[in-house]
């Protein structure tokens, strides 16, 4: 995945009925993590990249 931020892999990981998605900013090394349901797993993704941004834009 690529964005104004650069270079971002996301991985997900079904835990039972929840879904674990990380995203980690290839530049950094910084990572964000979001929890919820597994029916929504790409709700999920967006909110983990969403939490990412706001980390990197915050310094």
């Amino acid at each position: 995945m690529t964005d104004v931020l650069g270079e971002v892999i996301v991985e997900s990981i079904r835990q039972g009925t929840y879904v674990k998605c990380t995203a980690v900013h290839v530049a950094t090394g910084r990572e964000a993590v979001a929890i919820g349901p597994v029916h929504e797993p790409k709700a999920v993704e967006r909110l983990a990249v969403a939490k990412l941004k706001r980390m990197l834009s915050a310094g």
